[in-house]
């Protein structure tokens, strides 16, 4: 398909600061930021947010918010150049977190990946696909949307450090914020160059037995064993489990017990559980605490932690989908395809709140969470391209 004139110029522009924007992924990526390092996570925000502000300007507000024991929260907001009064201009918030998953130290032992089977290059690092590359080209997006001179929406950063974890600390200001756009974009890599826009809801469950402590050589008959009870517990849970309706369960921790003669006293499993819709929600519930285990003596507490919602193209978001195809098209793409993944984001959230939202804008790639998490640089002009388009085209809100 030819791309249309303003769009072929868009994209130009694109590929000519490729290299540019490429160095800006590589810088981000140097800097290490797992979630649980909180001086590293510090100085990877302050490195983010002085990678903006040189390819942005100062923002007209920014806002910093503590996070605690997680990475802090960071809003920059640039005014829009549309027209209207108030908020007429329209506001589009970006949505990126910056925390990774790899510890401290990953990247001194990080091999990269090389050409790919057709020639393709590839560039890894921990956190190049999820999600750094979608961070720089964010702000690239901004950038060559105003080197455009198109009138443009005001567009407001949120860069958060805690969304491998759970968005403990975020969770509040990524809605609250998003409650004040009339557009969100989530900067998550892509599906092989399809948008998100169906994501499982996360449990992310604590079970506890608790049983009672004897001398396993001298009196077992005294103890009530919470290892053997909590076992007979992940054994049924799994049983839960329903692929066919979209819901997994899956024990990924288990720890218990003192010492190899003592009857274990307690123990406890951490279980992550994903689901497609709030019924299937409901139904885990119920069916998790109607398990039995064949000790009465043992006590099974089950914290039921629903980290993330299940996200579905809602009404609002459909047109925003529609919006950036057309994006697409005018730019010189076929298509523009959209899928449902089974990993959750803070995409979830804006999308639990009626609001609408697009995810995976951001890299084209492969390998999340694995040591061979790579991008294919050929595609950044493009995707960095494709957003810029979405926030010209949104200068008026897309809902009233």
């Amino acid at each position: 398909m030819t791309a249309s004139p303003a769009a072929a110029a868009l994209t130009t522009r694109a590929q000519e600061v490729s290299p540019r924007i490429v160095d800006d992924i590589l810088t981000l990526v140097r800097q290490e930021t797992s979630s649980y390092d909180l001086p590293g996570l510090a100085t990877g925000l302050d490195l983010l947010r002085e990678l903006t502000v040189q390819r942005l300007g100062r923002p007209d507000h920014e806002h910093r918010y503590p996070g605690g024991e997680c990475g802090d929260t960071l809003t920059l907001t640039y005014a829009g150049t549309g027209t209207g009064t108030g908020t007429g201009a329209g506001h589009v918030l970006l949505v990126g977190h910056y925390d990774t998953v790899w510890p401290t130290g990953t990247l001194a032992g990080w091999e990269q990946p090389g050409a790919s089977e057709d020639g393709r290059e590839r560039l890894g690092g921990p956190g190049i696909f999820d999600m750094k590359t979608g961070l720089a080209q964010g702000i690239w997006a901004l950038k060559l949307a105003r080197e455009s001179g198109a009138p443009l929406p005001t567009v407001t950063f949120l860069f958060n450090g805690d969304e491998e974890i759970g968005s403990l600390s975020s969770r509040p200001v990524i809605e609250e914020t998003a409650q004040k756009a009339d557009v969100t974009l989530v900067l998550e890599p892509t599906a092989h160059g399809a948008v998100k826009t169906a994501r499982k809801g996360t449990g992310i469950f604590q079970v506890t037995a608790t049983g009672v402590e004897a001398h396993a050589g001298l009196a077992p008959q005294d103890g009530a064993s919470a290892i053997t009870a909590l076992s007979e517990f992940v054994v049924a849970a799994a049983k839960v489990a329903a692929p066919d309706r979209g819901t997994t369960i899956n024990t990924g921790l288990f720890r218990g017990g003192s010492a190899i003669n003592v009857v274990a006293g307690q123990a406890t499993a951490g279980v992550d559980i994903r689901v497609s819709s709030e019924a299937e929600q409901a139904r885990v519930d119920e069916e998790l605490d109607a398990i039995k285990v064949s000790d009465p003596r043992v006590r099974i507490d089950i914290d039921h932690a629903w980290n993330r919602p299940p996200m579905t193209l809602n009404a609002a978001s459909a047109p925003l989908l529609a919006l950036a195809r057309e994006v697409a098209r005018e730019q010189g793409r076929d298509s523009l395809p959209d899928t449902a993944v089974g990993g959750a984001s803070d995409a979830n959230f804006v999308a639990a709140l009626g609001l609408p939202v697009l995810c995976g804008m951001g890299a084209v790639g492969d390998g999340a969470h694995a040591q061979g998490e790579f991008i294919y640089p050929d595609t950044v002009p493009a995707q960095t391209a494709l957003v810029a388009g979405v926030l010209v085209r949104l200068t008026r809100p897309l809902r009233g």
